[in-house]
């Protein structure tokens, strides 16, 4: 093995978790004997101690398990540790002059400010039903109160988004929440948000990006072992109050006495957000909800589908079963941890009677809504990632709006100045960012119902609403290509093929290779690769962020005037021969 038996047996030691302990002992006596289980103990270990598990802008997230490479409490004590002194840090010297974190104008304070200058740091811990949550959440409490911060702990498991809402409406300077959104059952993840007197300006209360990453990655790394770690009781549990504003916040977006008997089923697949939304729907003046009962409990394992991810194939039979069966209007699907909405809508032409809608279709209905409200006031900025359908930036300038293009994550979408708007195509939503400065998939439901509401008074459908964007502003066909590996290095190979011999033409037009690991227009250098067509048409190439998985993601636009089902015709014949194309040139398989 290249891992020693005494680097096993040194983290055995410092890990103060009974559990984990004892898995690594056995596992340890399994790799010292002889045979296929022993081999396969060694291989498991090698994996183990691959090294850290390393903390950057997605914070932590990986496999629960006993090791340094494995969710678990040791990796969180020092993690806690490290943010806790990169706090102590940055508040001590939150106003020096100069300094070079995002200071400047102070953004939107929430109703529940409570001034704490002069203060130690302010952390509101959040965390979701996943294997470990709880335990990791009430261990960064400990490590918080000990190291003199106030830790305020949300008092159940719950939704990404209100830990998002709580750091802004309480003022905190930080934020963390324990998820691994829509990962599969074995993994948990360690989020972290920056606010307070840490971040101000259009970025508080959002996830963490450099230098931030980078700094408290140090820290963590500074800390001690996890058993010297500095743990303290005496952390606050919150009561409803936090909830009962976020819900209050959610319930304001549809205006009163606007809705109307639209029949809804619900799915949370397992995860945290049912209650939540469906008490922000029945507020919002929907009552005729109907929640998929095999779905509707937190269950860590997710037995109903094969990844807990609403744009899974599959992952909505069960809703759309439902819908039938009632007679429903919409479909809303949250992902586990709800930061995440996908819909369906019945359909005549679609297979089943039903049509789950694209992240961008539901990017451009919402962007369109959120723009319409926003060019009576003037002003707004509408934002979406580099990944996502350009419509979204026809749709603002049709309005009298300016759009934003940022790098892919809600960490980069919610710093934009002025946002009234932000989406990527992975079904994430920003609806309200002056509370929730990340993507929230239970206020963007809540505004999905409201907008079927609408056209159902007007006699009209979300594929006729759909069909009205594009008259205005063109079909945008868009269509993705996701290729799961078992080595990251074919990943590697295939970005730096594409870089050394990049396509000059596809679907019969020229290509113009921006690669954005240099840097493109107004964003920050990023591993990917853009291909633009002179007849219009787009593919970008890059690694995931959080799967070992090579996407591509792929966009048509054709011109409708009048005429849509015609564009959408020709858009969707090219659409098929660029995809062919595409899949031909990645040569990952």
């Amino acid at each position: 093995m290249t891992v020693s038996t005494e680097q096993v047996r040194a983290w055995i030691e410092a890990d103060p978790d009974e559990g984990t302990r004892a898995e690594l002992t056995e596992l340890l006596g399994r790799a010292s004997g002889e045979g296929e289980d022993a081999a396969a103990a060694r291989a498991d270990l090698e994996d183990r101690f691959a090294g850290p598990l390393e903390f950057g802008t997605a914070g932590l997230r990986g496999a629960v398990g006993a090791g340094p490479h494995r969710m678990n409490r040791a990796v969180v004590l020092r993690a806690a540790a490290g943010l806790c002194a990169y706090l102590t840090d940055l508040i001590e010297h939150v106003d020096t002059p100069g300094d070079e974190h995002e200071r400047g104008t102070s953004g939107e304070r929430g109703a529940g400010h409570i001034d704490t200058t002069g203060d130690g740091f302010r952390v509101v811990i959040g965390y979701d039903a996943r294997y470990g949550s709880e335990a990791f959440a009430r261990d960064t409490a400990a490590v918080v109160t000990a190291a003199g911060g106030r830790a305020s702990l949300l008092p159940a498991a719950g939704p990404t988004p209100l830990l998002a809402f709580a750091v802004r409406h309480l003022d905190a300077d930080a934020g963390v929440m324990v998820t691994a959104s829509h990962n599969p059952p074995q993994d948990n993840g360690y989020k972290v948000y920056l606010g307070g007197r840490a971040v101000t300006g259009a970025g508080q209360g959002a996830q963490i990006v450099p230098p931030h990453d980078v700094e408290i990655a140090r820290r963590i790394d500074a800390a001690p072992r996890a058993v010297d770690v500095p743990t303290a009781e005496g952390w606050e549990v919150l009561g409803d109050e936090v909830r009962e504003a976020y819900l209050q916040r959610v319930v304001a977006l549809v205006p009163p006495r606007h809705t109307r008997a639209v029949r809804i089923v619900l799915t949370s697949l397992h995860g945290v957000g049912g209650p939540t939304l469906v008490t922000a729907l029945e507020r919002a003046g929907f009552t005729d909800v109907h929640v998929v009962p095999e779905q509707a409990d937190p269950d860590p394992d997710f037995p109903t589908v094969d990844f807990p991810n609403p744009e899974e194939d599959g992952a909505l039979d069960l809703a759309l079963g439902l819908a039938r069966s009632v007679d429903a209007d919409l479909v809303l699907a949250n992902d586990p941890d709800a930061d995440r909405c996908s819909a369906a809508v019945p359909d005549p032409t679609a297979d089943g009677g039903w049509r789950q809608l694209t992240g961008d279709e539901i990017g451009a209905l919402l962007g369109d809504q959120a723009a319409a409200a926003a060019a009576f006031g003037g002003r707004g900025v509408l934002a979406s990632s580099v990944v996502s359908s350009r419509m979204l930036g026809r749709i603002a300038h049709g309005h009298g709006l300016q759009h934003r293009t940022t790098l892919t994550g809600f960490k980069w979408i919610a710093r934009t100045d002025g946002l009234v708007f932000g989406y990527e195509e992975a079904i994430g939503y920003c609806v309200d960012p002056a509370a929730v400065r990340d993507k929230d998939g239970i206020s963007a439901a809540v505004r999905l119902a409201y907008l079927v509401a609408q056209l159902m008074d007007r006699g009209q459908t979300v594929p006729g609403a759909l069909d009205e964007l594009a008259e205005r502003h063109g079909v945008h066909e868009t269509a993705q290509i996701a290729v799961r590996v078992a080595d990251l290095r074919l990943i590697t190979d295939a970005m730096a093929r594409l870089r050394s011999a990049p396509p000059t033409t596809l679907v019969g037009s020229d290509v113009r290779t921006t690669d954005l690991a240099e840097g493109a227009a107004d964003l920050p250098p990023t591993d990917g690769l853009v291909f633009e067509t002179a007849a219009g048409d787009r593919v970008i190439v890059r690694p995931s962020g959080t799967e070992p998985k090579l996407k591509c993601y792929l966009e048509v636009v054709e011109p409708a005037g009048t005429d849509v089902s015609l564009a959408r015709h020709a858009a969707g014949l090219r659409m098929a021969r660029l995809r062919a194309e595409i899949t031909d040139l990645l040569g990952v398989g």
